[in-house]
């Protein structure tokens, strides 16, 4: 399978710093997992903390390798923003899915998951399953 055909993951955050740092954690984990196209999606297009509809399009666009394009995200507004956006119907490629997942653990096992080669179903999956890892 070539690198042109995994899943793309965006990690929509109320701050640029955070996306960007989750997802290079995310690559990191995953062995470098360079091939895997993902994209931080964080603050507002200024700047400053909140979320953008325009900045989660782009990074959607960015990281659309035509198989699936799995977005997590870290609080309630965001989410609020990427429903938004799926509700549109053309402001995301298709076969855009909300995930719901933990932020930095799901991040990771999509990251993985994705690297494999899998579909979408299993990277969805994979991160969902994150909410079950036990820290105590």
């Amino acid at each position: 399978m070539g690198d042109d055909r995994l899943v793309g993951i965006v990690l929509v955050s109320h701050s640029a710093e955070v996306a960007a740092s989750v997802a290079a954690l995310a690559k990191e984990l995953a062995g470098g997992a360079e091939a895997v196209p993902v994209a931080p999606a964080g603050g507002r297009e200024g700047g400053g903390v909140g979320t953008s509809a325009e900045l989660v399009s782009a990074a959607a666009a960015s990281v659309d390798r035509g198989v699936g394009v799995a977005v997590l995200t870290d609080l309630g507004s965001a989410v609020l923003t990427v429903k938004a956006l799926l509700a549109e119907g053309d402001e995301l490629p298709d076969r855009t899915r909300l995930v719901d997942a933990p932020f930095v653990e799901g991040a990771v096992a999509a990251v993985v998951t994705a690297a494999t080669g899998a579909d979408l179903d299993a990277v969805e999956a994979a991160a969902a399953e994150a909410y079950a890892y036990r820290k105590v």
